[in-house]
């Protein structure tokens, strides 16, 4: 089992190292696979646990025949089976096999040593005294011990066993050629001090360099970090000797020995070089231009309710007011009788005018000169009254948050945005794995995300570098889809005026590349 930058821990019942193991794997080497089926030189924890299972019955069962050689004598008669003088086993609880109690006995009096060590049981039938390994893959892809459970002890640590990667004698006494790409922060030019001019390797700086630095003083080897000739990292090109351009192509044609960069493992390039496990785990990405702040509109204060919410209030409150004048002309309290000048006069305060004002001090919090008289009034009035206070507090809440939460709006959230619209323009890298991937994908969303490119070259580019910039002088209407490490980078230095919007559309890793059958891979 391979594994990079992984730690991989497991437990392990066999005890390989014990001599009923040894023994067993001796003659499951040599079975013959026609007669015991499975016969090899491994045998899994399931099978091992079955083999001591019958070898516990085996154990029981001999040991209760050598204490009494006629114990099922009567149980056994022309080839039938009898218990209690009746032919056959009833299962049911009220008629138990007369010997079980002593085949149960006999099972909890086993101790023996099995394949996953000591087998004895205590007096529940639990499996006790037993040990379990935890182990861990190295960097040779082997397992080691490095710690032991046991029930009396619990876990017990075993002193680590550290191992030397072992260096080959080719690669001792020479000077590797370490191919690579100018790209933030991975690699980039150290600013040279006054007087001091910077010379071999140590013009350079970043992650890969660190990273080259590293390889070198574990392997015990020399290396030249040198720029690639055409600043790419390598795609299949017709017109190159080697098919391929870029850092692969030079691996291919062995002008480098070594590939240490932001290069992306894909299948393709695995059929022509060897990669290392992944150092960096990360996908595509999509940056955008980060959205500036929304001025407040004239109607911004409606922001806090939805317009549903609004329809609805100015429903209710027409609502509540023809059910008041209603209530109002119907009840005999809200009548008055009055002597004037040209005679007696009856009137009514609750006009469909008032009972529209009435309402609307209510949504105000503000005080009203008519108020009802009548119970019905005062009951429609009352739940009005409730209604409003309800609704206002959520308001102001809500119109708090509005005015104190900066809101910016993004016109584009996932790749499926990307897909269903035209307005924004959207590339990748030229010759890169991204371009790869769309080129290559099955996925509907992708595939028509790769024919809209490919429909418009104008939108690859060359560097990461021009792509950012395209990014942030398109005024949003251009998105770059870029490896989400360099993507969120980016988007924490200044200007910090670009930003990275939904998931990764996959998970690949950037890894370190060798020619085939280098023997630094």
């Amino acid at each position: 089992m391979e594994f990079g930058a992984v730690n991989i821990t497991g437990f392990k019942i066999l005890q390989t190292n014990s001599a009923e193991f040894r023994q067993f794997a001796n003659f499951w080497r040599k079975a013959d696979n026609k007669r015991q089926l499975g016969g090899d030189d491994h045998i899994s924890a399931d099978a091992a646990l079955m083999y001591d299972g019958t070898k516990v019955i085996l154990d029981a069962f001999n040991r209760m025949l050598n204490k009494d050689p006629n114990l099922f004598r009567n149980n056994f008669r022309r080839g039938e089976v009898y218990n209690n003088d009746s032919r056959g086993i009833d299962c049911r609880g009220a008629f138990r096999w007369e010997h079980g109690e002593k085949i149960i006995a006999g099972l909890k009096a086993t101790s023996i040593k099995g394949l996953t060590g000591q087998i004895s049981f205590d007096e529940h039938g639990f499996r006790h005294n037993f040990s379990i390994d935890i182990v861990k893959m190295t960097i040779n892809s082997e397992m080691t011990k490095i710690a032991q459970w046991s029930e009396k002890e619990g876990i017990s640590l075993v002193p680590a066993k550290y191992y030397r990667i072992p260096t080959d004698s080719q690669i001792l006494n020479k000077t590797f050629i370490v191919t690579s790409i100018l790209e933030e922060p991975y690699l980039m030019l150290k600013k040279a001090e006054k007087g001091v001019e910077a010379e071999g390797n140590n013009r350079f700086e970043g992650y890969c360099k660190d990273l080259a630095d590293l390889i070198s003083q574990k392997l015990g080897i020399n290396y030249e970090l040198k720029l690639v000739n055409d600043s790419k990292y390598g795609a299949m090109d017709s017109q190159s000797d080697s098919g391929w351009n870029g850092m692969i192509g030079e691996l291919i044609r062995k002008e480098a020995d070594l590939a240490i960069a932001p290069l992306t493992i894909t299948s393709a390039r695995e059929r022509v070089i060897d990669f290392t496990k992944p150092f960096m785990s990360l996908g595509i990405s999509i940056m955008i231009k980060k959205p500036v702040k929304k001025n407040p509109g004239i109607f911004s204060f409606m922001n806090p309710l939805s317009s549903e919410i609004w329809m609805c209030i100015i429903l209710s409150y027409v609502g509540v007011s023809v059910v008041m004048f209603l209530v109002s002309r119907f009840s005999p309290h809200e009548w008055r009788y009055e002597e004037t000048l040209t005679g007696p006069s009856i009137t009514n305060d609750f006009s469909l005018y008032n009972s529209l004002w009435f309402s609307l001090g209510a949504i105000m919090q503000q005080s009203c000169d008519v108020c009802p008289r009548s119970v019905s009034g005062r009951i429609v009035g009352g739940v009005w009254w409730f209604f409003t206070l309800i609704v206002i507090s959520s308001y102001t809440a809500n119109l708090a948050a509005f005015l104190t939460v900066e809101r910016m709006v993004t016109p584009i959230n996932s790749a499926d945005d990307l897909s269903k619209q035209t307005e924004v323009e959207y590339g990748v890298l030229r010759d890169s794995s991204t371009q790869e991937f769309f080129r290559r994908s099955k996925i509907s969303v992708y595939v028509h995300m790769w024919e809209f490119m490919n429909s418009r070259p104008h939108v690859f580019v060359d560097s990461y570098r021009e792509g950012i910039n395209r990014v942030r002088e398109s005024k949003g209407k251009y998105a770059f889809l870029i490896e989400s490490t360099q993507n969120d980078y980016v988007n924490e230095r200044l200007p910090c005026d670009t930003m990275k919007v939904g998931r990764n559309l996959d998970a690949k890793g950037y890894g370190v590349a060798t020619p085939l059958q280098s023997p630094l891979r």
